[in-house]
């Protein structure tokens, strides 16, 4: 894949000499993604980055329309926002698409001189600490000033963080999560994705490794957790999960490219919050990647706004990291 996309070697952009550059792409891409697909890539020039959408790596099943592959950009956007401002840079964004250009995700320009801010250095700080923690929690709460600073990153970020505390609505919540997942797993198409990108050996640079996967959920556990360990890596047995997790529903006003890159945006800066707080957190993205179970999830909601993210928050263990594409791999030759 990468080489029909003309990787090329990390120049030096917006002022920034080619080592720091190649830092501040190499920190944007501990970024999030659908499997750990990372579907971005960078175009450095000396005014500019361009952040564009790799299409090569859409999961045209569990993502036909692309919504989550412009989340996973807009996570890398907003880490390479951070980045920049950490080599004391303010970006200056201008995001896109526009007419002719549907890859192209935003172009970060240099928007002046800036020094981070104790939140931004702490979040910035946290960006290579974040994992997606896909085994059991601890049964304690998630204190309320963690839950304010978690709603405020998102609000920060254009989006809405819905914390689910209704017990009726968790309750149908899980049961549209069983849903999806049952629905998802009968699906041979899916399956044959899903083993695309997950088990995989320790010497790949994409997908998830056996290593980040989770013990099975015991029967009837509404908050399901895929199998990312592969034919070849058979998952732990099931484990107690936690018997409250904190579920999160991320929103914004509604669908289209533009939006569902904030999404990302504010996905990023909530996960960094939480690491900061001390938390761990998981997708449960089989409520927004089957249509109907997704619509059933925004009308339980008030039908406003449809959900982009779904999140399991708490307290876990230490996991460890997936990988990530070296810089000049995901860096265009000009």
């Amino acid at each position: 894949m990468d080489a029909t996309c003309h990787s090329g070697a990390v120049t030096g952009a917006l002022g920034l000499d080619e080592e720091t550059t190649a830092a501040v792409v190499r920190l944007a891409t501990r970024a999030p993604s659908l499997h750990n697909s990372q579907p971005w890539r960078f175009r450095l020039l000396p005014d500019r980055i361009e952040l564009r959408a790799d299409p090569q790596r859409l999961l045209p099943v569990a993502d036909p329309t692309g919504r989550e592959l412009r989340i996973g950009c807009g996570a890398a956007l907003f880490t390479l926002r951070l980045a920049l401002i950490g080599s004391g840079i303010r970006p200056l964004v201008s995001r896109y698409p526009q007419p002719g250009e549907p890859d192209l995700v935003a172009v970060v320009r240099h928007g002046g001189i800036v020094r981070a801010t104790p939140e931004q250095r702490n979040l910035l700080d946290a960006v290579p600490r974040r994992r997606t923690n896909r085994r059991p929690f601890r049964d304690t709460a998630v204190p309320d000033p963690a839950r304010s600073a978690l709603r405020l990153a998102a609000f920060e970020e254009g989006a809405w963080l819905q914390l689910v505390t209704d017990p009726m609505q968790l309750a149908e919540l899980g049961k549209l999560a069983r849903e999806a997942h049952l629905l998802q797993q009968a699906d041979a198409a899916f399956a044959a994705e899903l083993a695309a990108w997950t088990g995989r050996s320790p010497a790949r640079d994409d997908g998830v490794p056996a290593s980040a996967g989770g013990p099975c959920p015991p029967p009837n556990q509404p908050w399901v957790v895929r199998d990312f360990g592969g034919d070849a890596h058979p998952r732990p047995a099931p484990a107690a999960f936690e018997s409250d997790p904190l579920i999160a529903v991320l929103s914004v006003h509604t669908d289209g490219p533009r939006e569902e890159l904030r999404a990302g945006e504010a996905l990023q800066r909530v996960l960094l919050t939480a690491t900061v707080a001390g938390l761990s957190a998981s997708f449960l993205s089989q409520l927004v990647e089957v249509p109907d179970i997704r619509e059933q999830a925004r009308r339980l909601f008030g039908g406003t706004r449809p959900p982009q993210v779904v999140l399991r928050l708490g307290h876990g263990v230490p996991v460890p990291a997936t990988p990530r594409r070296a810089p000049e791999k995901v860096v265009d030759a000009l």
